[in-house]
């Protein structure tokens, strides 16, 4: 494996997964060689600038939490499940999102890219600060999951356009390192907002941060995608992707694993506010506890960067989805010996090993095809192909 790929791995798999869906490219020189629009600002603003646009998609979801059965009391909401809505849809529209800004910032550049997602997300976010029904709320969370999309495919874009080898994989550890927190404390800014002011104080203040991450990108960064290394954009490429994605019956495999295991961590996180916080009685602890989970699936992305680095992918997944599968049925049992309702502890000493077969299972997923879709690396797709499923997991984290 190349210095430089290997360096890009062990940084990219801790923290961001949709990032392979951005370093993908039809030419690995690209990695190797000098970058056009190289920018101008210092390392360490580039590297806060980032990891401030990265975050945005994981602030919006983890804040929200503790407010989502205040949100669903004043919108009229009858089933407290219907308030899950507002974590699912904004990844709804966040999957959508991901198919379309790639070739954008392919063809247009990278800073109208980031420019339309902005404007999207505001908007969305303008929505729902304003929402006087269920339905207008559902509907900003859709724009903003479609705007924050922008924030995490085109940013890693923007670092490989401007860094190449050990000091790409610096910045990425560096912005890894600040976007993991996100999840640790999101809870806690959002409860006190709620406390303070109400649920709308949350919104306000994603609005202020999205107009001023968008005025300093504004400023400060410049176009790293110069005029002759753009690509026309067209739907062919995008529906050739896909095809060439799935054409590939390991790549399809994994793809399958990844979202099967996401899947299960939305249902986790989707409902993590009504279990700890209801049905466990946390009340404003639920924060904190959902804090210490948010680290431990942290520490086990962390440790799942070291481990495909020792063992074979295959043999990490085939391993990991075996513990995954131990794992569960030994707390559906116990759960079964509790009419359902295992004790605070139970549920804590089940979620905190499992995180680990579950980054690795999701992650090495992605990994490995990124390793073995060879033709996404010789047929001119750099943006274009959309993200695996399991890329949408660290929009969470």
């Amino acid at each position: 494996m190349p210095q430089n790929r290997e360096a890009v791995i062990r940084t990219v798999v801790p923290g961001s997964l949709t990032a392979f869906s951005t370093v993908i490219s039809d030419n690995q020189q690209d990695c190797m060689s000098g970058k056009s629009g190289r920018s101008t600002v210092k390392f360490a603003e580039s590297v806060a600038l980032i990891a401030m646009m990265m975050s945005l998609a994981a602030l919006s979801i983890d804040a929200m939490l503790p407010a989502l059965p205040a949100i669903g009391r004043e919108l009229g909401v009858l089933q407290e499940n219907t308030n899950q809505l507002v974590i699912s849809l904004l990844f709804l529209g966040m999957s959508a999102g991901q198919i379309l800004y790639g070739p954008m910032s392919d063809s247009a550049g990278r800073k109208p890219a980031i420019y339309t997602g902005f404007g999207i997300f505001i908007t969305g976010t303008l929505f729902c600060l304003f929402a006087t029904s269920f339905t207008m709320m559902l509907s900003g969370r859709i724009l903003q999951g479609v705007g924050a999309a922008s924030t995490r495919i085109v940013s890693i874009a923007i670092v490989r356009d401007q860094y190449e080898g050990p000091k790409m994989a610096r910045v990425m550890s560096f912005v890894m390192t600040i976007f993991i927190l996100i999840p640790i404390l999101a809870p806690a800014l959002g409860q006190t907002m709620l406390n303070a002011s109400g649920w709308r104080a949350i919104f306000g203040i994603l609005l202020f941060l999205s107009l001023f991450t968008l005025a300093w990108f504004s400023l400060r960064q410049p176009e790293t995608l110069s005029r002759e290394k753009r690509i026309p954009f067209t739907i062919k490429r995008i529906v050739t992707a896909i095809r060439e994605v799935l054409g590939i019956r390991q790549s399809l495999a994994y793809t399958i694993i990844s979202g099967l295991v996401f899947g299960s961590f939305l249902g986790y996180l989707n409902s993590s506010q009504q279990i700890l916080q209801i049905q466990y009685g946390l009340g404003e602890d639920f924060p904190l506890y959902f804090g210490i989970l948010a680290t431990a699936f942290g520490a086990a992305t962390l440790l799942n960067s070291k481990l495909v680095m020792l063992f074979r992918m295959h043999s990490l997944v085939h391993h990991a989805m075996h513990a995954l599968a131990v794992l569960s049925g030994l707390f559906l049992v116990a759960a079964m010996t509790q009419n359902g309702h295992p004790p605070l502890w139970a549920f804590l000493i089940y979620l905190l090993p499992v995180f680990l077969p579950s980054a690795s299972c999701s992650e090495t997923s992605t990994l490995w095809q990124w390793n073995h879709s060879g033709t996404l690396r010789v047929s001119g797709h750099r943006q274009s192909a959309p993200s695996r499923p399991s890329s949408r997991c660290q929009s969470v984290r």
